[in-house]
């Protein structure tokens, strides 16, 4: 994670390596299978020399016989080894996606970093899979490279010129494949680019659908994908293109290949080298290499595709985190007190904030970006530039950033609610075994419970969909009272509720965190009404702090923020 992370190299080896008792027993039964292949020409001329020439009906039996058993193994050692490739490739891939959400989840943050989510989403799965499959590319590669190397010895026995051919023509094959391949490689990552922002602009779109429909913005909207999607159609058609046409010129030159073979045999025996049941396995072997020749230029895209994903797999997993973690322990207790010395980000400059333990403050800010950069500085999202931000006289720096965010949690404007049941979305981080009840009723989630087929129970959709916003602002303002923090900072709660709703809130927030350290980031008169006193920021610093009242009469841009 971050400098010196993963290469994609390292991605493509270690997604192998982890599956290697998979890999290797698929290896093991796919190179019997072609091997097993390869012989059957060889006995099919066998049957010819020492039985059908000499009119040997046992002969032909026993043969026959042999060939039975050889298809018998054939059909096993085929079903088993794709199990044991396909085994390790979805199981390569379940462990990328894994790495991938643990890092896209770590503490740390940064991997997410200009990125949309739905093209996180694209490489959590497709780029994954790719990646997952090149197991099955490796299995496939070293089988074929068996069955070309049995033929090439059943060859030489059969003719010396005839094996030289095989031998000196396969690694020339092998290499022009690779070649070819290379174009593939950079249209299949370019297509995994286009396909991914796609995806990141789908879900950009639906998320927001509703605000869109509002503002009558559809057909901005649609214009916008639909010039995504036809990017992303013109990589994808490129990428197609390239893997036919490498497809293409790998088939012409294993069709020469086999012919070359082909006539060299039939040459030699109509110079009397080799028999008529030679010849047959000759030509027999010749057909069977077009199969292994055929796996090589599927093995090639793969690798090609499979570098690409594990380049884009890399990028997230090697991406540096916006935080580091620091050596400290929190105070034990956490009391709450919370103290910003000279903190300069974004567009906070040099800001002062003292929070007393135990303290309901409010914190109101003429220009929003002030909100947004104060929150992350408090969730420990990013660090300050300058200054310090400090909890119990602990500078959060010092600090891993699990550690802050179990002692400060930050409820966010736009906070997700998950899909599952409104109830378990409440209790999401909450304590073991804690009554939500309290934090419901303070929310007015418990109103929202109540106009509910199942109540509680009631299953909400991804992002809570299924919600009205003020429903979804109330249930998730729930989830943050129930967590029960030493510390919380709420942002926004009540935007989208009606104003009897909204002082039900501010009353309910007053009463549950009573003795606990509480900001409140919010115009809402109603909100700030209830804090022991609003804290105002403009231009980034700290102009006043007095009680809701008190500034309404002293500051015109509170009056414009708060009362507007």
């Amino acid at each position: 994670m971050g400098v010196g992370g993963p290469s994609g190299r390292d991605v493509l080896r270690g997604a192998v390596r982890g599956q290697r008792r998979d890999v290797v027993l698929g290896t093991v039964l796919g190179a019997g299978h072609q091997a097993g292949e390869a012989l059957v020409p060889v006995l099919i001329g066998l049957v010819i020399d020492q039985a059908v020439a000499r009119g040997d009906t046992g002969a032909l039996v026993g043969w026959l016989a042999v060939l039975a058993v050889v298809y018998v193994g054939l059909s096993y050692s085929f079903r088993y080894g794709a199990r044991a490739g396909e085994r390790a490739a979805e199981v390569a891939a379940h462990q990328l996606r894994t790495e991938l959400v643990r890092r896209v989840l770590h503490p740390g943050g940064g991997a997410d970093s200009g990125r949309l989510p739905g093209a996180l989403t694209n490489i959590a799965t497709e780029d994954a899979k790719r990646v997952g499959a090149v197991n099955m590319a490796v299995m496939t590669g070293l089988s074929a490279l068996t069955g070309l190397l049995v033929s090439a010895v059943v060859l030489l026995r059969i003719s010396a010129p005839l094996g030289a051919v095989v031998l000196l023509g396969t690694p020339l094959l092998l290499w022009l494949g690779h070649l070819l391949s290379k174009p593939l490689e950079r249209r299949s990552e370019a297509e995994q680019e286009r396909a991914a922002h796609a995806s990141g602009v789908a879900a950009d779109l639906v998320a927001g659908l509703r605000i869109l429909k509002g503002i009558g913005a559809e057909s901005a909207a649609v214009t916008r994908y639909r010039h995504t999607s036809r990017l992303s159609l013109s990589a994808t058609l490129r990428a197609a293109r390239a893997e036919s046409w490498q497809n293409g010129m790998v088939l012409t030159l294993t069709g020469v290949f086999i012919g070359v073979v082909a006539l060299v045999g039939g040459r030699l025996t109509a110079e009397g080298g080799m028999s008529l049941g030679q010849l047959v396995s000759a030509v027999g072997l010749a057909l069977f290499l077009i199969g292994p020749l055929s796996e090589f230029s599927w093995v090639n895209a793969e690798f090609a595709q499979g570098r690409a994903s594990a380049a884009r797999l890399a990028e997230v997993l090697a991406a540096a985190p916006d935080v580091l973690p620091g050596s400290g322990t929190p105070a034990t207790p956490v009391r709450g007190a919370v103290r910003l010395r000279h903190v300069s980000y974004g567009t906070l400059r040099a800001l002062d904030l003292t929070v007393t333990a135990g303290e309901l403050v409010g914190v109101v800010t003429t220009d929003p970006a002030d909100a947004a950069a104060l929150l992350r500085v408090l969730a420990r999202r990013s660090d300050p530039a300058d200054g310090s931000a400090e909890l119990d006289g602990v500078a959060l720096t010092t600090l891993d950033p699990a550690d802050v965010r179990m002692s400060i949690l930050v409820a966010e404007h736009d906070a997700d609610l998950f899909e599952g049941s409104l109830t378990a979305n409440v209790s999401a981080a909450a304590p073991a075994g804690a009554d939500i009840r309290q934090a419901m009723a303070a929310s007015g989630a418990d109103e929202v419970a109540r106009t509910l087929p199942q109540g509680g129970d009631t299953v909400v959709t991804a992002r809570g969909r299924s919600l009205s916003g003020g429903q979804r602002q109330r249930v998730a303002l729930a989830r943050a009272l129930a967590a029960d923090p030493p510390v919380l900072v709420v942002h926004d709660p009540a935007t989208a509720v009606d104003p009897v709703t909204e002082a039900a809130m501010a009353a309910g927030i007053r009463e549950i965190r009573r003795g606990r350290t509480t900001l409140l980031v919010t115009t809402s008169p109603a909100l700030l009404a209830v804090t022991d006193r609003v804290v105002l920021v403009a231009d980034g610093r700290v102009v006043d702090t007095a009680p809701h009242a008190r500034l309404v009469e002293r500051h015109p841009s509170y009056r414009t923020a708060v009362l507007s």
